[in-house]
């Protein structure tokens, strides 16, 4: 697996040098002095208003995992989740994708749970986040009327409608997950008993994982709050992208909030290219979007988008490592145990 770490790892540094090579190649005269000077004038409040929010939607993130367990685990209040969702998120910014884990593998310990029972809620909770974007993306792109006046207000269009598609598949998938997964789960370890046996025993577990991640969700009231949850913590993202972006002060910067829908898409998207402790994915993509969509100049652009990677992702870091320090645990440790139990579980003959 660590082969496998590296390997991935490498393929997407080399895409990333291939993407700021053909990026800056196209900035001929990028002045960094004054990308320096832009970074040095931003409004420091502004910036820490964006903090703020973006520990409020971490705040929510826990909430909604404590509505998620209420069917095992109805005792477990909200600041109980903090601080395994803090040291998660602080373990995906300074170790990259195999630091993804950490916040379930936590959890699993803390609440005396299954590791596939979390990593089953973790499956879930990625559908409420594209959902609920997806949500304000289509009401940003089509009721309101500032992203009507965008050059490329088409594109914010097909963007909308491509999430649209991508949330009724999911969604169509879940369904039939729910009602029939086991029997999907048995179908695939029987296709492939002969030639894959361990490829088809390990994709059904996925799906059994999936298909209990989907039996928290026991009631309509509890959907209900998972979606009004999810939709106002993307809703706060949402205004702490517009507090770092508008603390630079400059016309350029001035982008209405439904506007700031485009770019954050754009970040999310990025974020699928990602190296441990500098990102990069979601910086390039957010200094694109500036560039190319909103015609912010190269050095301002790469300044907010650098800005915006620290405040929404970054941010967490010393609280999640103070959570841990006090805790006396390791990130990178966990992330390896972490790893490690998953796969033990996914190897395990089904009973």
């Amino acid at each position: 697996m660590d082969k496998k770490r590296a390997a991935i790892t490498g393929i997407a540094l080399a895409v990333l040098a291939a993407l700021v090579y053909m990026q800056f190649r196209t900035w001929k005269n990028f002045d960094w002095d004054l990308f320096l000077a832009q970074t040095d004038h931003v409004h420091k409040l502004h910036i820490l208003h964006g903090v703020a929010l973006i520990y409020i939607a971490y705040i929510l993130r826990a909430l909604r995992w404590k509505i998620f367990l209420r069917p095992v685990r109805p005792q477990v209040t909200t600041m109980r989740m903090i601080p395994p969702t803090m040291m998660g998120f602080a373990g995906l910014a300074l170790l990259g994708r195999p630091g993804e884990l950490i916040r379930p593998y936590l959890i699993a310990k803390q609440e005396n749970l299954p590791l596939s029972s979390q990593i089953a809620v973790w499956a879930v909770e990625r559908i409420f986040d594209v959902g609920a974007f997806t949500f304000l993306l289509v009401l940003a792109a089509f009721v309101a009327t500032a992203p009507k006046r965008l050059e490329n207000y088409e594109m914010f269009r097909q963007a909308g409608m491509i999430s649209t598609a991508i949330v009724i598949v999911l969604t169509l998938g879940a369904l039939a997950v729910h009602r029939s997964g086991e029997k999907l789960a048995s179908w695939i370890e029987t296709r492939f008993s002969r030639g894959s046996s361990k490829l088809g025993h390990r994709v059904a577990v996925r799906v059994r994982e999936f298909r209990s991640g989907l039996n928290t969700i026991h009631n309509t009231s509890c959907l209900l709050q998972l979606i009004g949850v999810s939709v106002l913590m993307w809703a706060v993202i949402a205004v702490a992208y517009k507090e770092v972006i508008h603390s630079y002060g400059v016309p350029q910067l001035e982008i209405p909030q439904t506007q700031i829908f485009l770019i954050m898409a754009s970040s999310m998207l990025g974020s699928m290219i990602q190296l441990p402790g500098v990102g990069g994915g979601s910086q390039l993509a957010t200094i694109t979007a500036l560039n190319r969509l909103f015609h912010v100049p190269p050095e301002l652009a790469a300044s907010c988008g650098i800005m915006l990677w620290l405040v929404t992702f970054v941010a967490v870091v010393p609280v999640g490592l103070l959570l841990a320090h006090r805790e006396r645990l390791s990130l990178r440790k966990l992330s390896a145990e972490s790893h490690h139990a998953e796969e033990s579980a996914a190897d395990t003959p089904a009973a």
